[in-house]
């Protein structure tokens, strides 16, 4: 596919090109698939390329980009192969994290800096290096964040401190760069069903742990679906939400307020 002229693309009246963090499972796949059933062309990053494919299978709107967003080269990769594969680019999406488990007088410096790496540091620098194309097509940062960080997660703080300060950036960045056309929102998942939980090593027995006490402090009484959390994502891209800005949005059924 050749590369489209951003010259002649319309800018805020549709979204052409978004890049997804972490679209090889759960919230990240569901947000590049929905962005594609929508019409835009969605680059799919992660650090594993089977699980990129299996998101991008039968969505032709789809490129998988294997590469870690930690990396020194990640982000201006990553900005660099949109903008050959799709001209421009309109939305990108913080999603990828990770969690390391683990109550205070456990943690040790392997669990604590993957963490903010992955969860912190790499947003901000892909960001920072996608800011000049956001600015030109008018666009959206969306950073995923979680709805226990504005509570309190006993054994995962660390996890939850780097969502909060990426809810801290959101409300940063959306008054910084209001000025210039781009607008930075997020959202804050609940219990979803992702397979973050196995990500981290949990053995069958304390996953459905984490799921008891999940139900127990959801008023809706479920677990959610990654499209549900996808849902709020692109509806907070789209053009129609212009006015919108600053917003952290709980995808949670009602834990937050619970």
């Amino acid at each position: 596919m050749t590369g489209m002229d951003s010259s002649t693309a319309p800018l805020t009246s549709t979204i052409v090109a978004v890049a997804v963090t972490g679209a090889g499972t759960g919230i990240g796949r569901a947000t590049a698939r929905a962005f594609a059933a929508g019409g835009a062309h969605v680059l799919a990053v992660g650090r594993r390329a089977e699980p990129l494919h299996e998101t991008a299978a039968g969505h032709d709107r789809i490129t998988p980009l294997a590469a870690d967003i930690t990396d020194d080269d990640g982000p201006e990769l990553i900005v660099r192969t949109a903008l050959e594969r799709y001209g421009r680019l309109d939305v990108l999406v913080n999603n990828a994290g990770i969690v390391r488990g683990g109550a205070l007088g456990t943690l040790t410096p392997e669990l604590i800096a993957p963490q903010i790496a992955t969860n912190l540091i790499a947003p901000v620098l892909l960001t920072q290096a996608a800011l000049p194309s956001l600015e030109a097509s008018g666009g959206v940062i969306v950073n995923v964040s979680t709805s226990v960080g504005q509570r309190a997660w006993p054994g995962n703080s660390v996890y939850a401190a780097t969502k909060t300060a990426l809810e801290l950036l959101t409300r940063s960045w959306a008054v910084e760069l209001a000025p210039r056309g781009v607008r930075v929102v997020a959202v804050a998942p609940g219990a979803i069903a992702t397979p973050i939980g196995e990500h981290q090593g949990l053995t069958p027995e304390r996953l459905a742990a984490l799921r008891d006490w999940q139900l127990a402090h959801t008023p809706l009484g479920r677990i959610g679906r990654p499209e549900e959390v996808a849902w709020a994502i692109t509806q907070l891209a789209a053009p129609s939400a212009s006015f919108v800005t600053g917003v952290v949005l709980p995808v949670d059924g009602g834990a937050v307020v619970a």
